[in-house]
């Protein structure tokens, strides 16, 4: 299944890359959720990311490797594929894109790939994922305003 969000953001995308780190990734942690960042690499290849979702004692991990990272004059991109995932997520790849529209303007892209245990189950948790990442376009907007 596929998801996919674009959001224009009044910065050079050299600018939007850099401010592309562990500060935004907590900030666009959806709201009800019991986040926990455990650790935070970075968004280059081969770097990790770990999170603790829900209460203990139900805790589940989400470990994330980023697998490709490249700027190029076009923008900037990196991907982060899941390497251990909470249930029911069987698989899941997350395109990250920071696009150059002008010298002044881009546009970040979230372009999410993602299968469940079954196939009821993915279809079933797209309004739930399309949820938590339909609130990324404005908080970009207000993190990038500051």
């Amino acid at each position: 299944m596929n998801l996919k969000f674009s959001t224009p953001i009044p910065l050079s995308f050299a600018s939007v890359r850099d401010k592309f780190n562990k500060d935004l990734f907590i900030y666009l942690a959806p709201p009800l959720i019991p986040f926990k960042l455990v650790r935070f690499d970075g968004c280059l290849k081969n770097h990790e990311v770990h999170i603790n979702l829900g209460f203990r004692p139900l805790t589940q991990k989400w470990i994330s490797l980023i697998t490709f990272e490249e700027t190029n004059p076009q923008g900037w991109s990196f991907i982060d594929e899941g390497k251990e995932l909470p249930w029911p997520l069987k698989s899941w790849k997350h395109h990250h894109r920071v696009d150059k529209i002008s010298e002044t303007e881009s546009l970040i892209v979230d372009d999410i790939h993602y299968e469940c245990s079954n196939g009821l189950m993915t279809i079933l948790m797209k309004p739930f994922l399309w949820w938590v990442f339909s609130l990324r376009p404005s908080r970009y907007k207000k993190y990038f305003q500051g």
